[in-house]
């Protein structure tokens, strides 16, 4: 997903299953063209060119936008009744293949946009421009023709901003449209392993797993685990920037003599997860810094920014690939640690994230298409000395690299009534301090850059 040249911006067609055809001038033209305006225009046939032709819109930079599950996109409405996207500059050609391109970004099972319910001009949602060219030029026109069923995201959004507003009428100035919205976080209940039985293609790749012990699957945790606080420190700063999921790579040494799995670095992935484009050479980056400080790759990490830290079932095949992966090709065993964090979980106990450890155990031999059992493993916490200036930088770089992002998190947000979202990723990063307290000091120009990307 990378920033096109001015020169040569992507179109984008696809607008999913709900797209609306963008039509040429001259099957517009057809369409009115037996009495006026008074000829009935299809829905497919009222475009953003028709809006601007009849000055219900105009062109401009910025006064378009999406809201949903929590992240903002914005878009310029051009002269021909296109989208550019400002981000990347991506043009597309309708409200829906916008919406569906940004709602994939944040939820790659969508299959649609329902893009003039979810597009806002100037903060009205398109289909009420819609509505508002029929009851002009078209009165007597049935309304189902602008009739669009409303995203249920965007529907569960709009109801939680009213019902916040009429509650907190009396609250501090502001705070209502500051503070991240619980109910719009749509709860994932995770199930037992139990439950699941052979592998169904019908599930829900995204469903939460309870980790299982070790115990309960009669088994000793096969090797010990060491992870370094500055680890915990950058991965956790990483996964609290972004209202997207992130992914990073965990660097260290296994010590097949002692068994002990020592987590020395994070390396964050400076990408997004849809860009598959950019991710072979930051993984190449990260390989080669690998290298050069004689670690080992040892294990991932990613995010549920909003969830709970507990894996999916898409994550318990990636982990169990990962482990294969590092396994390698002489059947001789080193662990793969998967460590998921759990940002803004409104079920973590204080503004501290939930950072959960596991590893997959291979199903029994007699029921080879279950999925691998999730368990839980048990770490030891090593507290760096000080804050290294590797790390600092790396934690500079992320700030440089979403400082323009849509879905990077306000800071000057409220996430508790009395806690800034800049408050909760102080108060979680002070969980992993170093023994040296000037951290602090260093620490505050880092918040200072992001005080500075809104």
């Amino acid at each position: 997903m990378g920033s096109e040249p001015p020169s040569s911006p992507q179109v984008v067609e696809d607008g999913g299953e709900e797209d609306e055809e963008e039509l040429s001038g001259g099957e517009e033209a057809d369409l009115r063209s037996s009495s006026g305006r008074g000829s009935l225009l299809t829905r497919r046939g009222i475009t953003l060119r028709v809006l601007l032709k009849d000055g219900l819109v105009e062109p401009g930079d910025g006064v378009l936008a999406i809201h949903y599950l929590g992240k903002n996109f914005v878009g310029d409405l051009l002269n021909d009744g296109k989208i550019r996207w400002v981000e990347t500059g991506q043009i597309f050609n309708s409200p829906s293949a916008w919406a569906t391109h940004c709602k994939r970004l944040v939820n790659p099972a969508k299959k649609s946009g329902c893009g003039w319910a979810s597009v806002r001009y100037r903060g009205q949602k398109l289909v009420q421009y819609k509505t508002t060219w029929l009851h002009k030029y078209q009165p007597s026109a049935d309304m189902s023709l602008v009739s669009e069923e409303d995203d249920d995201e965007d529907e569960e959004e709009g109801k939680t901003a009213v019902q916040a507003d009429e509650k907190n009428k009396n609250n501090k100035p502001g705070l209502n449209d500051l503070m991240v919205s619980r109910r719009s976080d749509r709860e994932r209940i995770p199930v037992r392993y139990c439950t699941l039985g052979t592998r169904d293609a019908a599930r829900d790749p995204h469903t939460l797993v309870e980790l299982s012990a070790f115990s309960a699957i009669n088994r000793f945790q096969p090797f010990n685990v060491a992870v370094s606080s500055n680890v915990l420190l950058l991965m956790d700063f990483h996964c609290h920037l972004t209202t997207s999921e992130v992914v990073g790579y965990l660097g260290g040494r296994w010590d097949t003599n002692t068994q002990l799995l020592t987590v020395l670095r994070a390396f964050p992935c400076r990408t997004r997860l849809a860009d598959r484009d950019s991710a072979s050479a930051v993984e190449e980056e990260i390989c080669q810094n690998l290298f050069m400080r004689g670690l080992s790759l040892v294990g991932w990490y990613h995010s549920h920014p909003r969830g709970p830290a507990l894996p999916s079932l898409q994550d318990i095949d990636s982990q169990m690939d990962h482990q294969l992966r590092l396994q390698g090709s002489n059947n001789g065993f080193q662990p793969c640690l998967g460590i998921i964090c759990g940002p803004y979980y409104h079920g973590n106990q204080g503004v501290a994230s939930t950072i959960t450890p596991f590893w997959v155990v291979p199903p029994p031999e007699q029921r080879p298409n279950d999925h691998g059992i999730p368990v839980a493993v048990e770490v030891t916490y090593v507290q760096d000395n000080f804050l290294t200036s590797d790390v600092l930088n790396e934690m500079m770089l992320l700030v440089d690299y979403y400082r323009t992002a849509p879905d990077i998190v306000q800071f000057s947000q409220y996430w508790c009534p009395d806690t800034t979202m800049m408050d909760k990723i102080k108060g979680s990063l002070s969980c992993h301090a170093p023994k040296d307290q000037a951290y602090c000091q260093i620490l505050e120009h880092v918040y200072s850059q992001l005080s500075c990307t809104h």
